[in-house]
């Protein structure tokens, strides 16, 4: 069974964790990164004291410094300071002298702070004349991130929720999709629409839903069969039914009002002969159709079989010629001596039916390297070649006027099936029998894995080909 859609489960599952957790991290960052930078605004107001202690320092005014830093430190609830420092080389080392030319007391604006620091760092304004600054440990409405963590909050929780809400959506869709397809379908199959398929739904895809839909494809086709088929068994038997039935009645009647006569006592039997055997075929006929039983495996040899059904039938049609060619023994395994019995034995009656007297059939058994084919021809008219295979329908016969004559082929077509298919009202080619003889063939055929089919003989007559495998 393919696992298509355990692979595409899988697949969705790892690429879609994979990204959420991806982009959760990269937002984080880009979140982080940029609320740990100082507001623009407040980097200015930073800049403007550095400035206004610079120029006060300049000018000497150190009374005045250190009350604008009091001030400063009054207001902004903060600590300030102006400081000084040098550098002095205790390690004779190489060093570039650009490549460090003092230390930091603070932080420069340009800085990151710390979210997750509760202190608030020491920021540094150097002066322009160097080893000077201005220090000011940041005020607490100038510390970023006063909203961190409720983006925190909503970068790994919010945000995974709603991506795996979108992930179970698409999977949901993914799945529910070809389901809504097969509601569909087995709403329309419920309501009667025996044509309806899912599998045309559900074309681009390969997976365990295209293969559910197949396989509702398969029910359908066989439930529609069996349904359509039973309709047509019921009409057809309902005809078959009514003319021995109007017989039968006007037969019993004449026995009701005292006529003694042998000829309607006979006819009565005759008719009800032919209800009865109408009836179990048709029951036996419904029950290869919609049960396609698995019949009894058995061995057994088909030449001894057709030996017995030829005897049978010389002693029915004691006056025409059956000739066999037959092997000595032709064992055939798991097959059912019943159903390929009754088969032939339909097939052999149809043929000596149908051939004149003087004119024999012949009944020929060949084995092949797997199977065996038995033909049986007969010296009939034969079929129109449209109707070959119309003849294995239940109930179905060619009119008399449209069966082949000597010398006298014509082409017929489906106006001619159809005409013929209006005319019917018995099995096999004519309307003796019960109706039903090669439509059971080819059932009972079918239940031992089977086949047989019909053609015409270039020399007049028809030939019945049924193929059986060795084993």
């Amino acid at each position: 069974m393919s696992r298509g859609l355990l692979w595409k489960i899988s697949w969705i599952f790892v690429l879609g964790i994979v990204a959420m957790f991806y982009l959760i991290d990269y937002l984080t960052w880009r979140a982080e990164e940029g609320m740990s930078l100082l507001d623009e605004p407040h980097r200015q107001q930073l800049e403007r004291w550095g400035a206004q202690a610079e120029a006060y320092y300049n000018a000497g005014k150190i009374d005045e410094l250190t009350h604008w830093l009091a001030t400063l430190e009054q207001q902004e609830e903060t600590q300030t300071a102006v400081v000084t420092y040098t550098t002095r080389q205790l390690v004779k080392a190489k060093l570039d002298a650009e490549a460090y030319t003092g230390f930091n007391l603070g932080r420069s604006i340009e800085w990151k702070v710390h979210l997750y620091f509760t202190e608030n760092p020491v920021i540094e304004i150097p002066f322009t004349q160097g080893n000077i600054s201005f220090l000011v440990v940041l005020p607490e409405r100038m510390r970023p991130g006063a909203h961190w963590l409720t983006a925190r909050l909503a970068l790994q929780v919010v945000l995974p929720m709603l991506l795996l809400g979108v992930l179970a959506l698409l999977l949901y869709r993914h799945i529910m999709q070809p389901l809504y397809a097969l509601q569909k379908a087995t709403r329309e199959f419920s309501l009667g629409n025996f044509a309806v398929r899912a599998g045309s739904l559900l074309a681009p895809r390969n997976d365990e839903l295209s293969a559910l839909a197949n396989t509702f494809d398969q029910m359908a086709t066989r439930i529609g069969d069996q349904i359509t088929t039973q309709r047509q068994l019921i009409a057809d038997l309902s005809h078959e039914l009514r003319t021995p039935l109007a017989r039968l009645d006007i037969a019993l009647d004449c026995a009701k009002s005292g006529i003694p006569d042998a000829a309607v006592i006979h006819r009565a039997l005759r008719e009800s002969s032919k209800i009865r055997c109408l009836v179990e075929d048709v029951l036996v006929l419904a029950w290869l159709e919609n049960e396609r039983p698995q019949l009894k495996q058995e061995d057994i040899d088909f030449v001894d079989l057709i030996d017995v059904i030829i005897d049978d039938a010389n002693f029915e049609y004691p006056n025409h010629i059956i000739m066999a060619e037959l092997p000595n023994a032709a064992p055939l395994m798991n097959s059912n001596h019943r159903a390929v019995g009754q088969a032939i034995e339909n097939v052999i009656r149809n043929a000596l039916r149908h051939s004149p007297v003087n004119l024999p059939i012949l009944v020929r058994l060949e084995q092949h390297k797997t199977d065996y084919v038995l033909v049986v021809q007969d010296s009939g008219p034969g079929v129109p070649e449209a109707l070959l295979e119309t003849i294995f329908k239940p109930f179905f016969r060619v009119e008399p006027s449209r069966l082949i004559q000597p010398n006298a082929r014509a082409s017929y077509t489906a106006t001619d099936v159809k005409a013929s298919a209006a005319h019917t009202t018995a099995g096999g080619i004519n309307s003796t029998g019960c109706g039903l003889g090669l439509a059971l063939a080819r059932r009972q055929l079918h239940a031992v894995s089977g086949s047989i089919v019909a053609s015409n003989r270039s020399c007049g007559g028809l030939e019945i080909t049924i193929t059986l495998p060795v084993q």
